[in-house]
């Protein structure tokens, strides 16, 4: 579908007055977290917040931002969940971990992370048959997206990450007319599937976890013929951003409140200026009230003619915390120092990630002690074990990485 604008929309996509309704569910927010969430409870009590009562999005300015890098430290001084779980555990229907590590809980409610907009934003539709390629294992990212898709009505394959080319032979045999995962992992299906023969079927994707690129989204739709949408998204909020058919920018999903903020003065931003996106979220399993992701972006000034009223983000800009995003996975330099923790042989390191033909590659460097070299076999190993990702390492020169070397550096091109 290539017009603009022809997909119905639903009175939480669109409503009459799009403020209105933030304020409202900042004050919902609110509401929940003073009467289930200690840690947010905290935080609303020391800007003066006490009690529920009207204030909108406005009334959150002095409340402090808590930082998704936290949660590690919260969680583990008070595990679970950090004092943030607003039920008992035990009508949870899972508990996911994240990397970081971090905890996610999902409640009993159909669609918890609420994806279903983004699917229908995207085309998707009742009987077509999805290949979701995001991991079930302990992360969140393949409920997340199984949930929004059978929401809509989808059929859906549960291929989880690797095996690629049984992959591309299954959904090509089924028939699958969608795919979910992140950009270069459809990238690389596509051509394994070329390489072996098989027929591609996809006609769209809802793509997330990852960069897309111009050059990677053009290689994608006029080069293998495939509608290409992104979604954004943490396992903490839900969903907080997708694209539609204009694809021109995210439009706020429902159910948040999506501020952008200037990082070091916690000031809202002017549209067109970055700033890290921070979230307040309604949900009485895990009420968030100031969540700050640690992703940058900004908002859009122009509207939409796709007939919503929400505002709209540009993209992802960057990061402003310690996690960086390598193949739809965040690592945090913590996991790579307990990984190399008392490694024989290791003197320094640094991780830098970086891109070839639009995938990501994770490098760690290793500076030797004067005593031994590294066994980097069992390096690579320790790395995979705390990643869950593949990591290159390898042995530099002596001095190579400076003492105050940030652990992790993100060295791709964004475009």
């Amino acid at each position: 579908m290539s017009a603009v604008g022809r997909r119905p929309l639903d009175a939480a996509e669109a409503p009459p007055d799009w403020p209105a309704a933030q304020d409202r569910l900042a004050d919902e927010a609110v509401r929940l977290a003073l009467e289930r969430s200690g840690e947010a409870g905290v935080r609303l009590r020391e800007a003066g917040i006490a009690h529920p009562e009207p204030r909108g999005v406005a009334g959150l300015r002095d409340v402090a931002v808590l930082a998704k890098d936290d949660l590690p430290e919260l969680q583990a001084a008070q595990p679970p969940f950090g004092g943030m779980l607003g039920v008992d555990l035990g009508v949870l229907r899972r508990i996911h971990r994240s990397p970081g590590p971090i905890n996610d809980p999902e409640g009993q409610r159909a669609d918890y992370w609420r994806m279903a907009p983004a699917f229908r934003a995207a085309g998707f539709e009742r009987d077509d048959i999805v290949l979701n390629t995001f991991s079930y294992h302990m992360t969140p990212g393949g409920h997340m997206m199984d949930a929004g898709l059978r929401a809509v009505g989808c059929v859906v394959v549960p291929g989880g990450v690797g095996n690629t080319a049984a992959q591309a032979a299954f959904a090509s045999q089924l028939g699958a007319t969608g795919y979910v995962g992140t950009p270069q992992f459809l990238l690389t299906l596509l051509e394994r599937g070329r390489e072996d023969g098989i027929r591609a079927t996809f006609r769209r994707a809802l793509v997330s976890g990852a960069p897309l690129p111009l050059d990677l989204r053009r290689l994608l739709e006029e080069g293998h013929g495939v509608s290409v949408f992104q979604a954004y998204g943490t396992a903490d909020a839900g969903a907080i951003g997708y694209e539609c058919d204009a694809k021109d920018g995210w439009h706020v999903a429902p159910g948040v409140v999506v501020e952008v903020l200037d990082p070091g003065t916690r000031e809202p931003c002017e549209p067109g200026e970055p700033g890290e996106v921070v979230v307040t979220s309604a949900n009485p399993v895990y009420p968030l009230v100031r969540f700050g992701t640690g992703d940058l972006s900004t908002f859009r000034s122009d509207a939409c003619n796709c007939g919503r009223t929400s505002p709209r983000l540009a993209g992802f800009l960057g990061r402003t915390g310690e996690g960086v995003k390598v193949r739809g996975m965040f690592v945090h330099p913590r996991q790579l120092a307990e990984a190399l923790r008392g490694a024989p042989g290791v003197r320094r390191y640094q991780g830098a990630v970086t891109e070839e033909d639009h995938r990501d590659v994770l490098t760690v460097s290793v500076e030797a002690t004067p005593s031994r070299p590294p066994d980097l076999d069992e390096l690579a190993a320790r790395l995979r074990d705390a990643t869950r990702l593949r990591v290159e390492v390898r042995a530099v020169e002596p001095d190579t990485i400076p003492e105050d070397a940030p652990p992790i550096v993100d060295l791709r091109e964004r475009s």
